[in-house]
């Protein structure tokens, strides 16, 4: 079908059968202020937005009108799941997302939706809630999705969790992997003979470190195929460390000499966020050191974050939550820590997300093999792209914060 490009967002005729939906968002789309968007019709027609010279260009093509009416309903969970249905396309997906990212002033009612057309998400997220039962479904829907799914897109380190590259922009992903399980023990303080507590051990990777350096870790999870992997990992390394199934607030064998806890807070629950800070300061021994990687949102999207539920928490972290960098502050603060070390890397997490999506999709036949049919992949493509985008914004960021006692 032969396409005609118009260069005015009002210069477009539209057919009369458009929905109200569509001329809605294609108004909004006129106010783009920050790059630019090649936006493919649905009949063929082409429209351009925002400035022709922006060096930030996404395109989109519209297979049918529905992702405009479900992203006005619902946000970006209906845009997300109109993607996953494939009912729009795009040659770059983590530029389309950073475009509508930048925008969000002018997009906003595309971008979060109404209140009526996300109750029934608020409310799914609402009852999954993490008490200790919903904790582990919650951590069973993500991670117990399989040790080979994962290592089909982790790299050897089997690190979920960002890669710290240190401005080395020839630092491969496992490097950096191992680079960023250092500067936690680092920050940590851990040295040999130390006792050392991780809260969310994952496969293993900083146990294996921490017990090679001489350390005596307690590790604590609630996945049963990360903790089955990572004791077989550190079986298979002639080391020793104590892994358990076993839940945060449940851990009654401190203190410890030091506590790391990798990008475990986000499952914790705004509501658990006092009880987890404080399991902090109890586990933790006088001059001990806690370090955290936390993801985190930005102070003044944190409120209106609160208020709603997004795509992540719906379809790949169920219970989730970010915490914002002063709500780690504020939270540390009231449990009797203080915040003496802060390292920002979100352009790092960015780059990890890349290097996760690239090679996730070079491997989709083996996913597929697995059992992950087409719908599943696109959601985790989906995924991976919203996170790199975000990261690339600053709308997220990711932190290593140190802790100790404020006294």
């Amino acid at each position: 079908m032969n396409t005609r490009t118009l260069r005015s967002p009002l210069s477009l005729a539209l057919p009369g059968d458009t929905p109200a939906a569509a001329r809605t968002v294609l108004r909004l789309l006129g106010g783009l202020q920050h790059g630019q968007l090649t936006l493919q019709l649905p009949g063929g027609a082409v429209q351009h937005f925002g400035a022709h010279d922006a060096p930030l260009h996404a395109q989109l093509h519209l297979h049918d009108w529905t992702p405009f009416s479900a992203a006005l309903k619902s946000g970006d969970i209906g845009f997300a799941e109109a993607w996953i249905d494939g009912r729009w396309s795009t040659p770059d997906l983590p530029v389309l997302l950073r475009v509508l990212a930048a925008n969000r002033p002018v997009l906003d009612e595309a971008i979060f939706g109404r209140w009526w057309g996300r109750l029934a998400y608020r409310l799914r997220h609402l009852m999954r809630r993490n008490t200790r039962a919903n904790s582990r479904k919650n951590i069973h829907a993500h991670y117990d999705l399989g040790n080979d799914f994962y290592r089909l897109w982790l790299d050897e380190t089997m690190n979920y969790s960002s890669a710290w590259f240190a401005g080395d922009a020839q630092r491969k992903l496992p490097e950096a992997q191992h680079a960023k399980v250092q500067r936690v023990l680092q920050q940590a303080r851990v040295q040999p003979g130390s006792r050392v507590l991780e809260i969310g051990c994952g496969w293993g990777a900083l146990a294996e470190a921490a017990a090679s350096a001489g350390a005596q870790l307690t590790g604590v999870t609630l996945s049963t195929e990360q903790l089955a992997w990572a004791r077989e990992r550190l079986a298979k390394a002639g080391l020793q460390a104590d892994l358990r199934l076993q839940d945060y607030r449940d851990i009654a064998d401190g203190p410890y000499d030091a506590i790391c806890s990798v990008e475990m807070i986000e499952a914790v629950g705004r509501e658990w966020w006092p009880t987890y800070f404080r399991s902090l300061k109890k586990l933790l021994a006088p001059g001990g050191r806690v370090c955290l990687q936390s993801i985190v949102i930005r102070d003044e999207l944190f409120e209106r974050y609160l208020q709603g539920t997004d795509f992540i928490q719906q379809y790949i972290f169920p219970g989730g939550c970010l915490p914002s960098p002063e709500a780690i502050r504020r939270e540390a603060a009231a449990a009797g820590l203080k915040v003496v070390d802060a390292m920002a890397f979100g352009p790092d997490y960015a780059r990890t997300c890349a290097l996760w999506r690239e090679r996730f999709l070079a491997r989709r036949a083996e996913a597929a093999g697995l059992g992950f049919d087409e719908r599943f992949q696109r959601t985790w493509e989906f995924y991976l792209a919203y996170c790199e985008a975000g990261f690339t914004q600053g709308d997220i960021d990711v932190l290593h914060v140190t802790l100790a006692h404020d006294d």
